[in-house]
């Protein structure tokens, strides 16, 4: 599906000036997995790469035609300590969560959730047919928030700004700002930057980015270059490129050698331990405990009630 025609674009503001582009630190290629009730999935970033792309703890890819590879969906799941965003280019899913938010996520449209002191959610397909394409991106929380209340907020495709480019591309900002255009979702701390950029063959896109934020770049059609000259490397489809974090580079120029999409995630990071079980992630194991007894006890919906916003 070309989800193209859903979006209403916006002309750029500024430029982003790029003196220096980072480079491929590594390249990585998903995990085959499934999740939920049988739901098939690629785990693009996982467990091992999380001190290297803190704040980021997860990156999910999903796409299939076949009923049968998510029609299980996920039923009601907890989870403590850290935001999701989920990301849907095809398909409808239906969010229901404990602290009483609902609402449908489709063609385009993104939601964004706090899940803090506790959240027990589901999202569910409503659909038996046609294809269903999308991401979920795990986005860590500082200590001094994990205990926050859950948040939740749904974003329509129309809502997310989409900035077209000069060379027929266009670059949809759902967190920070690109090319002068301000993203959906603005968050602090983390200060997340997470595009979705279409770039047609032999065009080139430029990002500024803060030389202490870690980043990478998904590519999920077509195929890129990433860097300048003799450092350019090449990320096929369905691989991540991991950009490295050398101090000299001011942001990162990625070419399309064929009409390519491609998510470019970058964020601050936390530098925090991190204790991570299942759906639950902390900063230390007596955390955790103390996360699967107010679980177990049924005490999250208490919790995060009273913990304020």
């Amino acid at each position: 599906m070309d989800t193209r025609s859903l979006f209403t674009t916006v002309p750029a503001t500024a430029a982003e000036s790029v003196q220096r582009s980072r480079t491929v630190d590594r390249v990585v290629r998903g995990i085959a997995t499934s999740d939920g009730a049988g739901v098939k999935l690629t785990r693009v970033l996982t467990q091992n790469l999380q001190r290297r792309l803190d704040p980021f703890l997860m990156l999910d890819a999903f796409g299939t035609d076949s009923k049968d590879d998510y029609v299980g969906g996920f039923p009601d799941h907890p989870h403590r300590g850290f935001e999701t965003i989920t990301y849907m280019l095809a398909g409808r899913m239906r969010h229901r969560d404990s602290a009483g938010n609902e609402g449908l996520l489709q063609n385009g449209g993104a939601q964004w959730m706090v899940a803090g002191a506790g959240v027990v959610h589901s999202e569910m397909p409503e659909q038996e047919d046609g294809r269903m394409e999308g991401f979920q991106l795990w986005l860590n929380l500082p200590a001094a928030d994990k205990m926050t209340a859950p948040w939740y907020r749904d974003m329509p495709s129309a809502e997310i700004p989409t900035v077209a480019l000069g060379n027929g591309g266009t670059v949809r900002v759902l967190a920070g700002a690109s090319h002068g255009v301000a993203g959906a979702v603005t968050r602090p701390v983390t200060e997340p930057l997470y595009l979705d950029v279409l770039l047609p063959a032999g065009q080139a896109f430029t990002q500024a980015l803060p030389a202490g934020h870690n980043a990478f770049v998904y590519v999920y059609q077509g195929e890129v270059s990433i860097g300048d000259g003799d450092d350019r490397a090449v990320v096929e489809p369905q691989r991540m490129g991991v950009l490295d974090n050398a101090g000299t580079a001011d942001g990162v120029v990625v070419r399309a050698d064929a009409d390519a999409r491609f998510l470019l995630i970058a964020g601050k990071p936390l530098n925090e331990p991190i204790a991570q079980y299942g759906p639950f992630v902390m900063n230390t194991q007596e955390q955790i405990y103390q996360t699967l007894a107010d679980f177990r006890d049924g005490r999250f919906a208490t919790i995060a009630a009273g913990s304020g916003a």
